[in-house]
């Protein structure tokens, strides 16, 4: 009895280590793809790894979804193991990513595709991983606020003329106070965060000096007060209510959400929408704050020339077939998927129509902007609705900037 136990378990043992050497195997001639695409995005993100795939190269991608792919890359970060061979990350963490000394340079995968290039994507998208000269991603997309609008709701208050020049100003906003019938608004307050940094472009601020957080700041007063006047005019959807609902039951002129946000919108039965800029302070200069997926790669010495080499196989297919993202309803990066006719009937289209919407895709490189846009996320919708004071409150928010690079300078998680 003894000797059967022990024949099944040396039998067990070798069928662990056929399988884990068959694993090895497998990993040794496949790219490990990590992103954080947990939404409908993820599964357009799959069906291009599938054709990519499908074209049977040597390296194949293997796409791993997770919704806390930051944590997760810190750990195998710091144990050195199990670090992916690619992932995607988004343009406000280059910086920091890049200080820490964590991000492989794309040099080896530009060398080995030479369309992998500057000339070939939108200018901010690929300038977004540029840090002192070096490359250190490859661009997928730019994804973008966006202010949608309701044609019926647009005719029926005799105010489509607000669209002529492609940017709805405050103040036209303001001229329809009084004017709606009860239950109507005319702006509602998603993604209020990235509206308001729009804002500090249009006014010529910014949010550092010196490489120093600025938040409190003129502009960032200014950016507040001129979005407050919406409020305070009753013509913002209500404070607690879901804005962005209250769009696509049709009871909002225009909302302020995202690039993404159209397969959305679309899927709304008799909702007819179109899509422009985020209201700006003024005719004359109109931003619209954005953001980029991009392509990188981790340090990992286990990578070798080879799979960077194959990398570069993936990436330059995703440049020639990216057309499939854009049914997420992002902005492609690549110009020649952008410049297809094809990528003329999405509605994202329209932000890279000409140069002055190319332009106005306006991307944060700051490095401690995801402290920034916390603080802004955080206070400035009782800011907006007038709930605290704004002098008070902007201290605050310095304050909770400095405090939170402080925390990481010291190493506190």
């Amino acid at each position: 009895m003894l000797k059967k136990k022990m024949g099944v378990s040396l039998i067990l043992v070798w069928l662990a280590v056929a399988v884990l050497g068959g694993c090895g195997n497998g990993d040794k001639n496949t790219i490990t793809f990590w992103t954080p695409l947990t939404g409908d995005d993820g599964a357009y993100m799959d069906q291009l790894v599938k054709d990519y795939n499908a074209t049977n190269p040597e390296y194949k991608v293997k796409h791993v979804i997770t919704s806390d792919m930051y944590t997760k890359i810190s750990t195998v970060l710091n144990s050195g193991k199990g670090v992916p061979d690619l992932s995607i990350i988004h343009a406000d963490r280059v910086p920091s990513f890049v200080k820490q000394g964590v991000l492989e340079p794309m040099t080896t995968v530009m060398q080995a595709q030479p369309e992998l290039k500057e000339d070939n994507y939108l200018p901010q998208a690929w300038a977004t991983g540029n840090v002192e000269g070096t490359q250190y991603t490859v661009p997928l997309d730019i994804h973008s606020n966006a202010m949608y609008y309701n044609k019926n709701l647009l005719k029926k208050y005799n105010v489509e003329s607000f669209l002529d020049d492609d940017v709805v100003t405050i103040d036209e906003i303001l001229s329809l106070q009084g004017k709606l019938d009860e239950g109507d608004y005319v702006v509602n307050d998603a993604l209020l965060g990235w509206v308001v940094l729009a804002q500090i472009q249009n006014l010529g601020g910014g949010i550092e000096q010196d490489g120093k957080p600025a938040v409190n700041t003129e502009a960032m007063k200014q950016a507040l007060t001129e979005i407050k006047k919406i409020s305070d005019a009753g013509l913002m959807t209500p404070f607690g209510e879901d804005g962005y609902l209250m769009f696509q039951a049709g009871n909002v002129l225009f909302s302020t959400d995202g690039t993404w946000s159209s397969t959305a919108h679309a899927s709304v039965e008799g909702l007819d929408f179109g899509v422009t800029n985020i209201y700006s302070t003024s005719a004359d200069t109109f931003t619209n704050r954005a953001s980029s997926h991009l392509f990188s790669m981790l340090k990992n010495e286990k990578r070798t020339d080879e799979k960077e080499q194959a990398i570069g196989q993936f990436l330059e297919f995703i440049r020639e077939h990216s057309i499939e993202w854009a049914k997420a309803g992002q902005i492609v990066a690549s110009k020649q998927v952008i410049e297809s006719l094809d990528y003329d009937s999405y509605i994202q289209s329209f932000f890279t129509s000409n140069d002055k919407e190319i332009e106005s895709l306006y991307i944060y490189t700051y490095e401690y902007y995801p402290y920034v846009a916390e603080a802004v996320d955080t206070y400035a919708g009782d800011i907006v609705r007038g709930n605290v004071d704004i002098d008070e409150t902007l201290v605050t928010m310095q304050k909770f900037v400095e405090d939170k690079i402080a925390e990481g300078n010291s190493g506190a998680k």
